[in-house]
């Protein structure tokens, strides 16, 4: 793993952690619950468009070639937080106002989305260690190398940017970064890996995708060279690379060790927050042993979609996205 620096930090001064604060607690009041709503969510769209000049200059788009960046200065207390639920669908409405607060910086960053087909369609995700889950390429996973990936990969309609709020890490627990924008890659493998070969299958946390076994999985481009620079699609987990000639995989195998040459680690503290351009990193976490005693792990999750961003190739427009279907926040 790479020697760089660590992600650009962007520090929250404490009035802007208390605009934040003051805003989720009045939407907690109103609305009760951080399930998703129609309503809950135009009065997130609401609050976020009352925010003030520097709330919104942190949340501005991602600037620098690393691709990410980590917004600090929000307190998480752990004592009142609670213990960490094994599976996302016993968190129910656990850490409620971090829902609500990180829903609040995504809406800021573009259009939070949710799927129908994963985690009840909420549109904040618990990412916590399940058991009967250990080995398994998902968030829910642990004592395995979650490889680096771009998230839902399989799908046209996938996140621009992922939001991940730190609840608890007492193991230190290092999520993985690299990006596109800091490998060095020849031109002809570049060219190679801009054309749309393999498919990229969705993971086992999508399990109705499964009945699209019988339509013909679309082939995509590993790379694409947006205008501003080369983004990426990649998820080697879910990619039958044995299924492409020996000069692909082989081109393919370099742009993995080139990833895994400029890849960072993040270990998250409580109260930051990881923003991970979807389009330039991929991302992943380092294998860890569970205890399931309450004081594992905990990350919340929010996707976001810019409006207007154009980082992939139009042919993605006709893919069938494995019958997986997006929800999108109101617009604002």
């Amino acid at each position: 793993m790479s020697t760089a620096a660590a992600p650009p930090v962007r520090q929250l001064d404490p009035a802007t952690v208390r605009e934040l604060r003051e805003a989720a607690q009045t939407l907690l009041a109103e609305f009760g619950t951080s399930a998703t709503s129609p309503e809950l969510l135009a009065g997130i769209r609401r609050s976020a468009d009352r925010a003030g000049r520097a709330l919104r200059h942190h949340c501005r788009p991602v600037d620098t070639a690393d691709g990410l960046f980590l917004l600090r200065g929000l307190d998480v207390d752990d004592a009142t937080l609670g213990p960490t639920p094994t599976s996302w669908a016993t968190a129910q409405d656990s850490a409620t106002l971090h829902d609500l607060v990180l829903l609040l910086l995504a809406t800021l960053m573009g259009r939070p989305l949710a799927w129908e087909g994963q985690q009840g369609g909420r549109f904040v995700h618990d990412i916590v260690p399940s058991p009967g889950h250990e080995h398994a390429q998902t968030g829910a996973s642990s004592t395995v190398l979650l490889s680096p990936h771009t998230e839902d990969a399989f799908h046209p309609g996938r996140a621009h940017l992922l939001v991940l709020g730190c609840l608890r890490n007492h193991d230190d627990i290092a999520t993985t970064a690299a990006s596109i924008r800091r490998t060095r890659l020849a031109d002809a493998d570049v060219r190679l890996l801009t054309e749309p070969v393999l498919p990229i299958f969705p993971d086992d946390a999508y399990g109705t995708a499964r009945s699209y076994a019988d339509r013909p999985p679309p082939p995509v481009p590993a790379l694409f060279a947006a205008e501003d620079g080369p983004t990426l699609r990649y998820d080697p987990a879910y990619t039958p690379l044995d299924d492409a000639d020996e000069e692909y995989r082989a081109a393919y195998g370099r742009l993995s060790a080139e990833l895994a040459r400029v890849s960072v680690a993040v270990r998250l503290r409580p109260g930051e927050v990881l923003v991970v351009d979807n389009d330039l990193v991929v991302h992943g976490r380092a294998p860890f042993r569970a205890r399931y005693d309450g004081t594992d792990r905990w990350l919340k999750r929010a996707s976001v979609r810019v409006p207007g961003r154009r980082t992939r190739p139009a042919a993605e427009a006709g893919e069938h996205g494995y019958g997986q279907t997006v929800l999108e926040a109101p617009a604002g």
